[in-house]
Protein backbone atom coordinates (compact mmCIF):
# COMPACT_ATOMS: atom_id res chain seq x y z
CA UNK A 1 0.00 0.00 0.00
CA UNK A 2 1.41 3.27 -0.69
CA UNK A 3 1.82 6.05 1.73
CA UNK A 4 -0.50 8.78 2.66
CA UNK A 5 -0.84 11.41 0.45
CA UNK A 6 0.69 13.99 3.06
CA UNK A 7 3.61 11.61 3.49
CA UNK A 8 4.31 11.24 -0.22
CA UNK A 9 3.63 14.84 -0.54
CA UNK A 10 5.38 16.21 1.92
CA UNK A 11 8.30 13.70 1.77
CA UNK A 12 9.32 14.48 -2.74
CA UNK A 13 8.15 17.91 -2.46
CA UNK A 14 9.02 19.73 0.77
CA UNK A 15 11.93 18.07 2.08
CA UNK A 16 12.45 15.62 -1.32
CA UNK A 17 15.89 13.44 -1.72
CA UNK A 18 19.73 14.01 -1.37
CA UNK A 19 20.76 13.33 -5.69
CA UNK A 20 20.56 16.57 -7.30
CA UNK A 21 18.70 15.09 -10.27
CA UNK A 22 15.28 14.46 -7.83
CA UNK A 23 15.84 17.21 -5.89
CA UNK A 24 15.59 19.00 -9.41
CA UNK A 25 12.66 16.94 -10.27
CA UNK A 26 10.53 17.45 -7.26
CA UNK A 27 10.73 21.30 -7.93
CA UNK A 28 10.06 20.90 -11.12
CA UNK A 29 7.11 18.92 -10.39
CA UNK A 30 6.00 21.14 -7.56
CA UNK A 31 6.65 24.32 -10.11
CA UNK A 32 4.07 22.87 -12.81
CA UNK A 33 1.20 22.16 -9.87
CA UNK A 34 1.93 25.39 -8.29
CA UNK A 35 2.02 27.90 -11.85
CA UNK A 36 -0.83 26.02 -13.27
CA UNK A 37 -3.98 28.32 -14.20
CA UNK A 38 -6.42 25.39 -13.67
CA UNK A 39 -6.54 22.34 -11.06
CA UNK A 40 -9.43 20.46 -9.04
CA UNK A 41 -7.52 21.50 -6.11
CA UNK A 42 -5.30 23.55 -4.59
CA UNK A 43 -3.19 21.62 -1.69
CA UNK A 44 -1.80 23.98 1.26
CA UNK A 45 1.49 22.56 0.51
CA UNK A 46 1.34 24.31 -2.85
CA UNK A 47 1.74 27.97 -0.88
CA UNK A 48 5.10 29.34 0.06
CA UNK A 49 6.01 29.86 3.77
CA UNK A 50 5.43 33.77 2.62
CA UNK A 51 2.09 32.82 1.19
CA UNK A 52 1.24 30.58 4.21
CA UNK A 53 2.61 32.87 6.62
CA UNK A 54 0.52 35.95 5.15
CA UNK A 55 -2.79 33.97 4.80
CA UNK A 56 -2.58 33.41 8.52
CA UNK A 57 -2.18 36.75 9.52
CA UNK A 58 -5.09 37.61 7.33
CA UNK A 59 -7.76 35.58 8.71
CA UNK A 60 -6.48 35.17 12.45
CA UNK A 61 -8.70 38.03 13.59
CA UNK A 62 -11.69 36.55 11.66
CA UNK A 63 -11.47 33.47 14.26
CA UNK A 64 -9.68 34.50 17.66
CA UNK A 65 -9.30 37.91 19.68
CA UNK A 66 -5.47 38.76 18.56
CA UNK A 67 -4.97 40.49 21.36
CA UNK A 68 -5.30 37.54 23.91
CA UNK A 69 -2.90 36.09 25.64
CA UNK A 70 -1.00 33.48 23.49
CA UNK A 71 -1.84 29.95 24.53
CA UNK A 72 0.71 27.68 26.72
CA UNK A 73 0.23 24.14 27.19
CA UNK A 74 -2.87 23.91 25.79
CA UNK A 75 -4.88 27.08 26.87
CA UNK A 76 -6.28 29.83 25.35
CA UNK A 77 -6.97 29.58 21.52
CA UNK A 78 -5.86 25.87 21.60
CA UNK A 79 -8.79 25.69 24.33
CA UNK A 80 -11.03 27.69 22.38
CA UNK A 81 -10.92 25.04 19.41
CA UNK A 82 -10.91 22.24 21.41
CA UNK A 83 -14.55 23.74 22.56
CA UNK A 84 -15.70 24.27 19.04
CA UNK A 85 -14.97 20.74 18.51
CA UNK A 86 -16.80 19.19 21.04
CA UNK A 87 -19.76 21.32 19.78
CA UNK A 88 -19.92 20.89 16.41
CA UNK A 89 -19.64 17.11 17.36
CA UNK A 90 -21.78 16.95 20.04
CA UNK A 91 -19.40 15.23 22.22
CA UNK A 92 -18.62 16.09 25.81
CA UNK A 93 -15.16 16.92 25.41
CA UNK A 94 -12.16 17.35 23.17
CA UNK A 95 -8.17 17.63 22.97
CA UNK A 96 -6.28 18.61 21.04
CA UNK A 97 -2.99 16.85 19.55
CA UNK A 98 0.08 17.45 17.48
CA UNK A 99 -1.08 14.67 14.99
CA UNK A 100 -3.65 12.25 14.57
CA UNK A 101 -1.37 9.13 14.86
CA UNK A 102 -0.51 10.27 18.59
CA UNK A 103 -3.96 11.03 18.96
CA UNK A 104 -5.56 8.01 18.49
CA UNK A 105 -2.58 5.63 20.10
CA UNK A 106 -3.71 7.53 23.29
CA UNK A 107 -7.56 6.49 22.66
CA UNK A 108 -7.05 3.35 21.80
CA UNK A 109 -4.95 2.42 24.24
CA UNK A 110 -7.40 3.99 27.01
CA UNK A 111 -10.06 1.99 25.64
CA UNK A 112 -7.92 -1.13 26.51
CA UNK A 113 -7.23 -0.32 29.85
CA UNK A 114 -11.18 0.41 30.44
CA UNK A 115 -12.39 -2.50 28.46
CA UNK A 116 -9.82 -4.61 29.71
CA UNK A 117 -8.82 -6.28 26.44
CA UNK A 118 -5.96 -4.59 24.48
CA UNK A 119 -7.09 -5.86 20.77
CA UNK A 120 -8.25 -3.21 18.52
CA UNK A 121 -10.64 -4.61 15.25
CA UNK A 122 -10.27 -2.84 12.37
CA UNK A 123 -9.80 -3.02 8.43
CA UNK A 124 -6.23 -4.01 7.00
CA UNK A 125 -6.43 -0.75 4.92
CA UNK A 126 -6.72 1.42 8.42
CA UNK A 127 -4.03 3.99 8.79
CA UNK A 128 -2.58 2.35 11.42
CA UNK A 129 -1.98 -0.62 10.00
CA UNK A 130 -0.62 1.12 6.94
CA UNK A 131 0.94 4.40 7.45
CA UNK A 132 2.37 4.29 10.82
CA UNK A 133 5.21 1.34 11.31
CA UNK A 134 3.05 -1.02 13.74
CA UNK A 135 2.89 1.69 16.25
CA UNK A 136 -0.20 0.50 17.90
CA UNK A 137 1.83 -3.07 18.90
CA UNK A 138 5.59 -1.40 19.18
CA UNK A 139 4.40 2.00 21.34
CA UNK A 140 1.10 1.14 22.83
CA UNK A 141 1.14 -2.37 23.32
CA UNK A 142 -1.91 -3.38 21.85
CA UNK A 143 -2.97 -6.09 19.11
CA UNK A 144 -4.76 -5.85 15.94
CA UNK A 145 -7.22 -8.01 14.56
CA UNK A 146 -9.00 -8.02 10.73
CA UNK A 147 -12.66 -8.94 10.74
CA UNK A 148 -12.52 -8.36 6.73
CA UNK A 149 -10.00 -7.70 4.19
CA UNK A 150 -12.85 -6.76 1.13
CA UNK A 151 -11.88 -2.85 0.56
CA UNK A 152 -14.75 -1.79 2.06
CA UNK A 153 -15.89 -1.68 5.87
CA UNK A 154 -16.74 -4.61 7.39
CA UNK A 155 -20.75 -5.62 7.63
CA UNK A 156 -22.59 -6.34 10.69
CA UNK A 157 -22.49 -9.86 10.59
CA UNK A 158 -18.60 -9.74 9.88
CA UNK A 159 -18.42 -7.85 12.78
CA UNK A 160 -20.68 -10.40 14.60
CA UNK A 161 -19.61 -13.36 13.52
CA UNK A 162 -15.70 -12.94 14.16
CA UNK A 163 -14.18 -15.74 16.03
CA UNK A 164 -12.20 -13.60 18.51
CA UNK A 165 -12.75 -11.06 21.17
CA UNK A 166 -12.08 -7.26 20.78
CA UNK A 167 -12.36 -4.79 22.89
CA UNK A 168 -12.22 -1.65 20.53
CA UNK A 169 -13.79 -1.31 17.04
CA UNK A 170 -11.99 0.98 14.87
CA UNK A 171 -13.74 2.44 11.97
CA UNK A 172 -12.22 4.60 9.30
CA UNK A 173 -14.82 7.17 7.91
CA UNK A 174 -14.29 7.19 5.00
CA UNK A 175 -11.63 3.78 4.36
CA UNK A 176 -9.15 5.58 2.91
CA UNK A 177 -6.63 3.23 0.99
CA UNK A 178 -10.00 1.72 -0.57
CA UNK A 179 -11.18 4.52 -2.30
CA UNK A 180 -12.45 6.79 0.40
CA UNK A 181 -15.39 4.66 0.62
CA UNK A 182 -18.30 4.69 3.08
CA UNK A 183 -21.01 2.18 4.03
CA UNK A 184 -25.04 2.93 3.51
CA UNK A 185 -25.76 4.69 7.02
CA UNK A 186 -28.19 1.79 7.90
CA UNK A 187 -25.33 -0.23 7.51
CA UNK A 188 -23.16 1.65 9.37
CA UNK A 189 -25.84 1.72 12.51
CA UNK A 190 -25.87 -1.95 12.07
CA UNK A 191 -22.03 -2.43 12.40
CA UNK A 192 -22.02 -0.38 15.66
CA UNK A 193 -24.78 -2.25 17.04
CA UNK A 194 -23.24 -5.79 16.53
CA UNK A 195 -20.31 -4.04 18.45
CA UNK A 196 -22.22 -3.45 21.13
CA UNK A 197 -23.35 -6.95 21.19
CA UNK A 198 -20.27 -7.65 21.86
CA UNK A 199 -19.27 -5.39 24.61
CA UNK A 200 -16.83 -3.56 22.65
CA UNK A 201 -16.95 0.45 22.39
CA UNK A 202 -16.48 2.11 18.89
CA UNK A 203 -13.69 4.60 17.91
CA UNK A 204 -13.97 6.86 14.49
CA UNK A 205 -11.12 7.70 12.73
CA UNK A 206 -12.34 10.75 11.50
CA UNK A 207 -9.75 12.20 9.81
CA UNK A 208 -12.21 12.95 7.09
CA UNK A 209 -15.42 13.22 8.62
CA UNK A 210 -16.19 16.80 7.37
CA UNK A 211 -16.78 15.38 3.95
CA UNK A 212 -18.50 12.12 5.12
CA UNK A 213 -22.45 13.86 5.79
CA UNK A 214 -23.38 14.57 2.48
CA UNK A 215 -23.84 10.76 1.77
CA UNK A 216 -25.28 9.57 5.07
CA UNK A 217 -27.67 12.50 4.80
CA UNK A 218 -27.06 13.19 8.52
CA UNK A 219 -25.17 16.04 10.98
CA UNK A 220 -21.99 15.72 12.04
CA UNK A 221 -23.07 15.31 15.67
CA UNK A 222 -25.60 12.14 14.77
CA UNK A 223 -22.49 10.47 13.05
CA UNK A 224 -20.50 10.90 15.84
CA UNK A 225 -22.99 9.79 18.61
CA UNK A 226 -22.62 6.13 17.34
CA UNK A 227 -18.89 5.74 18.21
CA UNK A 228 -18.05 6.43 21.93
CA UNK A 229 -14.70 8.61 20.59
CA UNK A 230 -13.72 10.51 17.86
CA UNK A 231 -10.86 11.57 15.99
CA UNK A 232 -10.77 14.49 13.65
CA UNK A 233 -7.71 15.91 11.56
CA UNK A 234 -7.56 19.68 10.48
CA UNK A 235 -5.11 19.21 7.76
CA UNK A 236 -6.50 16.37 5.26
CA UNK A 237 -9.15 18.10 4.13
CA UNK A 238 -10.27 21.53 6.45
CA UNK A 239 -6.27 23.60 4.64
CA UNK A 240 -5.03 23.88 8.13
CA UNK A 241 -1.18 23.53 9.05
CA UNK A 242 -1.34 20.50 11.01
CA UNK A 243 -2.98 19.06 14.02
CA UNK A 244 -6.04 16.68 15.60
CA UNK A 245 -9.05 16.69 18.08
CA UNK A 246 -9.86 13.58 20.18
CA UNK A 247 -13.38 13.74 21.56
CA UNK A 248 -15.27 12.04 23.72
CA UNK A 249 -16.88 11.87 27.46
CA UNK A 250 -14.58 14.19 29.66
CA UNK A 251 -13.11 10.95 31.75
CA UNK A 252 -11.64 9.68 28.16
CA UNK A 253 -10.68 13.04 27.54
CA UNK A 254 -8.98 13.71 30.52
CA UNK A 255 -7.25 10.36 30.84
CA UNK A 256 -6.31 11.42 26.95
CA UNK A 257 -4.67 14.29 28.52
CA UNK A 258 -2.47 12.71 30.81
CA UNK A 259 -1.24 10.19 28.05
CA UNK A 260 -1.05 13.22 25.99
CA UNK A 261 1.53 14.81 27.91
CA UNK A 262 3.39 11.09 28.51
CA UNK A 263 3.89 10.91 24.79
CA UNK A 264 5.43 14.16 24.37
CA UNK A 265 2.27 16.11 22.67
CA UNK A 266 2.08 18.72 25.63
CA UNK A 267 3.67 21.72 23.41
CA UNK A 268 4.64 24.83 24.74
CA UNK A 269 2.48 26.84 22.33
CA UNK A 270 0.48 25.43 19.21
CA UNK A 271 -1.22 28.93 18.50
CA UNK A 272 -0.57 28.49 14.48
CA UNK A 273 -1.88 25.13 13.99
CA UNK A 274 -5.19 26.04 15.94
CA UNK A 275 -5.61 29.32 14.50
CA UNK A 276 -5.81 27.89 11.14
CA UNK A 277 -7.67 24.63 12.20
CA UNK A 278 -10.20 27.52 13.46
CA UNK A 279 -10.16 29.74 9.71
CA UNK A 280 -10.43 26.42 8.02
CA UNK A 281 -13.81 25.64 9.86
CA UNK A 282 -15.21 28.41 9.12
CA UNK A 283 -14.00 28.67 5.10
CA UNK A 284 -13.77 24.94 3.79
CA UNK A 285 -16.63 23.33 6.20
CA UNK A 286 -19.42 25.07 4.81
CA UNK A 287 -18.27 24.69 0.97
CA UNK A 288 -17.90 20.70 1.89
CA UNK A 289 -21.05 19.63 0.10
CA UNK A 290 -20.45 21.40 -3.18
CA UNK A 291 -17.18 19.86 -3.36
CA UNK A 292 -18.74 16.52 -3.12
CA UNK A 293 -21.57 17.52 -5.22
CA UNK A 294 -18.85 18.67 -7.67
CA UNK A 295 -16.63 15.20 -7.30
CA UNK A 296 -19.74 13.36 -8.80
CA UNK A 297 -19.88 15.50 -12.29
CA UNK A 298 -15.74 15.15 -12.34
CA UNK A 299 -15.91 11.48 -12.05
CA UNK A 300 -18.61 11.14 -14.71
CA UNK A 301 -16.42 13.17 -16.77
CA UNK A 302 -12.87 11.51 -16.20
CA UNK A 303 -14.89 8.31 -17.57
CA UNK A 304 -16.48 9.77 -20.17
CA UNK A 305 -12.73 11.22 -21.61
CA UNK A 306 -11.16 8.17 -20.63
CA UNK A 307 -13.40 5.85 -22.32
CA UNK A 308 -13.53 7.99 -25.69
CA UNK A 309 -9.53 7.77 -25.19
CA UNK A 310 -7.12 5.79 -26.65
CA UNK A 311 -6.34 4.38 -23.03
CA UNK A 312 -6.69 0.22 -23.12
CA UNK A 313 -8.36 0.21 -19.48
CA UNK A 314 -8.96 2.76 -16.81
CA UNK A 315 -11.00 2.89 -13.46
CA UNK A 316 -13.13 5.53 -11.96
CA UNK A 317 -13.42 4.11 -8.22
CA UNK A 318 -15.51 4.72 -6.47
CA UNK A 319 -17.96 5.83 -9.43
CA UNK A 320 -19.73 7.77 -7.85
CA UNK A 321 -17.71 9.14 -5.28
CA UNK A 322 -18.55 9.35 -1.54
CA UNK A 323 -16.65 11.98 -0.95
CA UNK A 324 -15.21 14.92 -2.54
CA UNK A 325 -12.07 12.58 -2.98
CA UNK A 326 -11.58 9.16 -5.35
CA UNK A 327 -9.24 6.84 -6.88
CA UNK A 328 -8.62 6.52 -10.91
CA UNK A 329 -6.69 3.61 -12.02
CA UNK A 330 -4.93 3.41 -15.27
CA UNK A 331 -2.80 0.10 -16.65
CA UNK A 332 0.69 2.17 -17.00
CA UNK A 333 3.75 2.98 -14.46
CA UNK A 334 3.28 5.33 -11.89
CA UNK A 335 6.68 7.52 -13.29
CA UNK A 336 4.92 7.26 -16.89
CA UNK A 337 1.83 9.04 -15.66
CA UNK A 338 2.97 11.34 -13.20
CA UNK A 339 5.59 12.76 -16.00
CA UNK A 340 2.61 13.09 -18.21
CA UNK A 341 0.87 14.91 -15.56
CA UNK A 342 3.67 17.41 -15.05
CA UNK A 343 3.92 18.14 -18.93
CA UNK A 344 0.02 18.63 -19.22
CA UNK A 345 0.61 21.38 -16.45
CA UNK A 346 3.88 22.99 -18.06
CA UNK A 347 1.99 22.85 -21.18
CA UNK A 348 -1.41 23.97 -20.85
CA UNK A 349 -1.41 25.44 -17.44
CA UNK A 350 -4.09 22.65 -16.81
CA UNK A 351 -3.13 20.04 -13.44
CA UNK A 352 -5.79 17.33 -13.83
CA UNK A 353 -3.75 14.76 -11.60
CA UNK A 354 -0.74 14.95 -9.60
CA UNK A 355 1.10 12.00 -8.34
CA UNK A 356 0.45 8.37 -9.04
CA UNK A 357 1.31 5.39 -7.02
CA UNK A 358 2.05 1.61 -7.92
CA UNK A 359 -1.03 -0.48 -7.69
CA UNK A 360 -0.45 -3.21 -4.51
CA UNK A 361 -2.23 -5.58 -5.90
CA UNK A 362 -3.16 -6.35 -9.13
CA UNK A 363 -1.48 -7.38 -12.61
CA UNK A 364 1.94 -5.48 -12.83
CA UNK A 365 2.31 -1.84 -14.59
CA UNK A 366 -1.41 -1.03 -12.82
CA UNK A 367 -1.14 2.55 -11.04
CA UNK A 368 -3.43 4.50 -9.64
CA UNK A 369 -3.85 8.55 -8.05
CA UNK A 370 -6.41 10.08 -5.93
CA UNK A 371 -8.25 12.95 -6.77
CA UNK A 372 -9.55 15.61 -4.69
CA UNK A 373 -12.26 18.27 -6.00
CA UNK A 374 -12.31 21.39 -3.95
CA UNK A 375 -12.70 24.99 -4.27
CA UNK A 376 -10.78 25.37 -7.36
CA UNK A 377 -12.53 22.32 -9.05
CA UNK A 378 -16.24 23.85 -8.78
CA UNK A 379 -15.82 25.93 -12.14
CA UNK A 380 -14.97 22.79 -14.05
CA UNK A 381 -17.54 21.49 -16.29
CA UNK A 382 -17.64 18.18 -17.79
CA UNK A 383 -16.30 19.50 -21.35
CA UNK A 384 -13.31 21.21 -19.45
CA UNK A 385 -12.52 17.16 -17.79
CA UNK A 386 -13.14 15.37 -21.03
CA UNK A 387 -10.68 17.71 -22.88
CA UNK A 388 -8.05 17.55 -20.04
CA UNK A 389 -8.28 14.03 -20.55
CA UNK A 390 -7.72 14.48 -23.82
CA UNK A 391 -4.76 16.19 -23.37
CA UNK A 392 -3.45 13.92 -20.54
CA UNK A 393 -3.72 10.51 -22.60
CA UNK A 394 -1.58 12.62 -25.75
CA UNK A 395 0.75 13.02 -23.36
CA UNK A 396 1.29 9.16 -22.27
CA UNK A 397 3.09 8.37 -25.12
Amino acid sequence: MADTDEQVQVRDEVQGGSPDDEQAERLRRLGAWRRAERALARPQVDRTLGEQLADLAAHAASVADPDQPADIYGDGVVAQLETRIAGLLGMEAAAFFPTGTMAQQVALRCWAGRTGNPTVALHPFAHPEVHERGALGVVSGLRTVHPTSAPRLPTAEEIRDFAEPFGTLMLELPLRDAGFVLPEWEELEAVVAAARERDAVVHMDGARLWECAPRFGRGLPEIAALADSVYVSFYKTLGGLSGAVLAGPESLIEEARTWRHRYGGQLFQQFPAALAALIGLERELPKLASYVAQAKVVAGALAEGFAESAVPWFRVHPEPPHTHQFQVWLPYSEDVLTEAGVRQAEETGVALFRRWHPAAAGPPGMSYTEVTVAEAGLEWTKPDVREAVGEFVRRLA
